[in-house]
């Protein structure tokens, strides 16, 4: 794949840019197979590819420029917009729909915030696209001074872009580099992007977390189940589960699966999905999944999908001691997954893959199968 903003040096974010892509994907097996070299008896599997480009079903666009001329992209060394409509990575619906949302920036007079002179109201545009092409679309905004003529005009940018499901207002009224804040404005009917993933529907909310490459996700959680069905475990813990794609993929008759998040939406999200579907034993719980298990019977199975920090020492000794038969551990950071796994020493390696989920980065997200000896 070859950009343009690459090329002309103002972005760099895609660190890999112009590698070819099977360099890149033979790269990162072979870094990930040295960083868990301690587990040599692992067989690891052909590596799960991605498309080269338009793979992000998420557009994360700090706003810049001026209200008759804004950016959507990032910001340059000195906090002025680089506007990056065109980013080849960005899912094709999300490029369509950027030339609208920056004319509606300029309908509605939303001032783009100016960092260096701490002034203004537009900080950044969050979207994301479902597989069917629906739109989540968030404005944050360092104050509501704005919020009246983004409801004066929420029509016509409805009618620029029908496919927006979810809109809302985000609330950032802080000068520090953090996305978004805590407050949520929902303008729409809805408060839910349905992502149909396989046979699932998961539901996600704003500020709720879904991998970023819809179609690698679908790819781990399929993984995930490929390898656990042949065990038929009957019970089965999903920590950190989010809204709910590993448990949910999981379930089976007469399998019970608990689902373990900290983020309240997120766990909402899960239960309106079993509910809609249909979706019999499985259960979710707003909890510590690092501290889940302490007290409880180890279940048949446990999978983790932990943050880039990894488990830690103290959950990953918090599960070596609980003694699940079988763990699958999805981590998006092989560094801490070793970290991790040094810590559970009952536990083989049995089978690996690296999932592709972030070409044209060094980013690497690997899928193990865990299997308690004796």
């Amino acid at each position: 794949m070859e950009c343009a903003y690459f090329s002309a040096g103002v972005c760099r974010s895609c660190e890999l840019m112009g590698v070819p892509y099977s360099a890149q994907l033979a790269a990162k097996v072979a870094d990930a197979q040295a960083l868990l070299a301690a587990h040599p008896e692992a067989v690891w599997r052909d590596a799960a590819p991605s498309p080269e480009d338009g793979f992000r079903n998420k557009a994360k666009m700090v706003v810049g420029g001026t209200v008759d001329e804004p950016t959507l992209g990032i910001l340059d060394g000195a906090q002025r917009g680089v506007d990056l409509r065109g980013c080849g990575v960005l899912a094709p619906g999300l490029r369509t729909a950027l030339p609208a949302i920056a004319a509606f920036i300029t309908r509605a007079r939303l001032e783009p915030y100016d960092i260096p002179a701490r002034r203004g109201e537009l900080k950044n545009v969050l979207l994301t696209e479902s597989p069917d092409g629906e739109l989540m679309v968030r404005f944050v905004l360092r104050s509501t001074e704005a919020l009246a003529r983004i409801r004066k005009h929420v029509a016509a940018l409805r009618e620029a872009l029908p496919r927006i499901a979810v809109l809302t207002v985000n609330l950032q009224p802080e000068h520090k580099a953090v996305l978004e804040g805590v407050q949520e404005i929902v303008l729409s009917d809805a408060d839910t992007l349905a992502m149909r993933t396989g046979d699932v529907v998961l539901h996600l909310r704003p500020g709720g977390f879904f991998q970023t490459n819809t179609a690698i996700a679908a790819g781990l959680y399929a993984q995930a189940a490929a390898w656990l069905e042949p065990l038929a475990p009957a019970t089965v813990w999903d920590l950190y589960c989010g809204v709910g794609g590993f448990a949910l993929h999981l379930a089976a008759p007469g399998r019970a699966v608990v689902g373990i998040e900290t983020s309240e939406t997120a766990v909402a999200s899960a239960r309106l999905t079993a509910q809609e579907a249909g979706i019999p034993g499985v259960t979710f719980e707003v909890g510590d999944a690092g501290a889940y298990a302490i007290g409880r019977e180890a279940p048949d199975a446990v999978v983790v999908n932990p943050p880039r920090r990894g488990l830690g020492a103290e959950s990953a000794a918090l599960l070596e001691r609980t003694g699940p038969a079988t763990i699958v551990y999805s981590s998006c950071n092989p560094v801490t997954l070793a970290k991790d796994l040094a810590a559970m020493p009952s536990y083989d390696l049995v089978e690996a893959r690296l999932f592709d989920m972030f070409p044209q980065t060094r980013h690497a997200e690997v899928m193990t199968l865990l299997r308690r000896r004796g």
